[in-house]
């Protein structure tokens, strides 16, 4: 399967910015079998689960860093992910991941290239 993110760039703080993920060339199952999330990656950091959403997208989770700020959704018939994140902070700038793991066969894990987010005045 292929996940490509955009949506990236240079943001002030306290602004918005919207992340997308595309994903196709599923060749075991459907997107809609899948649990999506974003993960991220700063500098001179490891990489850390964001927010994930379920593959019927009625359960979500959240990173406590960005509760009450972030909003993850999908739509099934697009195969899409979002990611709105709101209120951003300089800790938030980051190389920012799609991925993409089955619900049952969790040997089927996709990974995108990362969009970088710079928060920054």
């Amino acid at each position: 399967a292929q996940l490509v993110e955009s949506g990236g760039g240079l943001v002030q703080p306290g602004r918005s910015l919207r992340l997308s993920c595309a994903a196709s060339g599923f060749t075991f199952s459907t997107f809609s079998n899948y649990r999506m999330s974003w993960y991220r990656q700063g500098p001179g950091k490891e990489r850390e689960l964001v927010a994930s959403i379920q593959s019927a997208g009625d359960s979500t989770n959240y990173a406590d860093s960005v509760k009450g700020r972030f909003t993850i959704s999908r739509d099934n018939a697009k195969n899409m992910v979002y990611l709105q994140m709101n209120s951003l902070k300089p800790e938030d700038t980051a190389v920012y991941y799609c991925n993409a793991r089955h619900k049952w066969f969790q040997q089927y894990d996709y990974w995108g290239q990362g969009t970088q987010v710079t928060v920054s005045s």
